[in-house]
């Protein structure tokens, strides 16, 4: 399938520029970022950092800030146009800065190697002044679940 024939990632590029309100994911229309790129081997989304996504020191809670990188590395592994679904087989996460409420993020998840079955990604969170907030290095397995869309 070549870029030009993948439905998922036509759909995804018709999205640049909005909230990620029809996200395939709940929890991707929960964090509700905005699309600002995607190409087939890397998406970029901002993010708001909300209260609801605060710890009690009212700065980005690791668990949200690791929940972005999850879902946008899912979603971009999902645009790659393959058979069959992935998930997430590990997560390792390093929270480097602190974000507070209002805060707008970048968040970047990019394919480093793409194997039969085994998919490694990369993704980092940064600020506005481009401080890493966050950065992950994850891989993804495919599962024998086969997708429709």
């Amino acid at each position: 399938m070549t870029q030009e024939t993948n439905p998922r990632l036509a759909f995804f590029r018709s999205q640049i520029g909005q909230q990620m309100t029809h996200s395939p994911s709940g929890l991707g229309r929960w964090l509700n970022g905005k699309l600002v790129d995607i190409q087939p081997q890397s998406m970029t989304v901002e993010f708001v950092v909300r209260e609801d996504m605060t710890n009690p020191m009212m700065t980005l809670h690791g668990g949200a800030a690791a929940s972005i990188m999850d879902d946008i590395v899912g979603m971009l592994v999902f645009t790659l146009g393959r058979e069959n679904a992935y998930t997430s087989v590990n997560l390792n996460c390093d929270f480097l800065n602190a974000a507070r409420v209002g805060d707008v993020l970048t968040a970047r998840a990019e394919v480093i190697r793409a194997g039969k079955n085994v998919i490694h990604c990369e993704a980092r969170i940064t600020n506005a002044d481009q401080k890493i907030i966050a950065k992950c290095s994850t891989n993804l397995i495919q599962t024998s679940m086969k997708l429709a869309f």
